[in-house]
């Protein structure tokens, strides 16, 4: 398989405070690999990384060529972000929030697109002229996924959808992810605090803890270990 994402000895920094240490990852083009671990690990530092969202070192190589400078780079890149807590705009109709997300595209049509991603997404096209604001939750987070997909990313960061939704809108959410996977071949690193959900809908994991990259396998693999259930994924 090719590799698409190549982290390699990734350190970053908050300031004068270290976030992560030597963290080395590979994803493979057309997988779903997520990043697990407690509150404080890293995870989302790993993300913000990528994007250029914070101060790094070491290297990062998207399809083999070298990623520099900040998120508008990543996205010009190919790399769409679902921060952690949406982002969606909330004063802005879905639709309008959806063409936000198109802004990187070069001579395709963004209506094209809309339909594309309403195709998966149906009720956002019935209810395109409503304010983000007065959507639930778990639609909000939905928008801001169709609104990453708007740009056709080569990669796609989720930064722990999962926070804060029911159970049921939370499986319907990875639903799609692998639906996406599926039928377009999309990549996805994701991080996320729900082994459970996360280890089910990923081919392969990796586990931080304190900046460090602590446990790496298979999902299949960390599942059916329990003392890693146990220690590091705390169920």
């Amino acid at each position: 398989m090719k590799t698409l994402l190549e982290l390699d000895a990734v350190q970053a920094r908050y300031g004068p405070v270290q976030a992560l240490y030597d963290v080395s990852l590979t994803v493979g083009e057309g997988e779903v690999v997520s990043v697990l671990g407690a509150n404080g690990a890293g995870k989302t530092t790993t993300l913000r990384a990528i994007s250029g969202m914070v101060s790094r070192s070491g290297a990062i190589e998207l399809d083999g060529k070298p990623l520099r400078g900040g998120p508008e780079a990543a996205a010009r890149a190919g790399i769409a972000h679902v921060p952690e807590g949406r982002g969606t705009f909330v004063e802005l109709t879905v639709t309008e929030n959806l063409r936000l997300g198109a802004y990187t595209l070069k001579g395709r049509k963004v209506k094209g697109e809309i339909d594309r991603v309403t195709a998966f997404f149906p009720w956002m096209a019935e209810r395109g002229n409503q304010r983000a604001g007065t959507l639930s939750g778990g639609e909000q987070q939905m928008l801001a996924l169709g609104r990453a997909l708007m740009s056709r990313p080569r990669l796609l960061l989720l930064d722990e959808p999962s926070l804060g939704l029911a159970p049921m809108i939370v499986r319907d959410f990875f639903a799609t992810v692998r639906r996406l996977n599926e039928e377009e071949g999309l990549t996805v690193l994701v991080v996320e605090q729900d082994a459970r959900i996360a280890l089910a809908s990923s081919v392969r994991a990796y586990v931080l803890e304190v900046g460090r990259v602590a446990l790496t396998g298979t999902s299949a693999e960390l599942q059916g270990d329990e003392s890693v259930r146990r220690s590091y994924l705390g169920y």
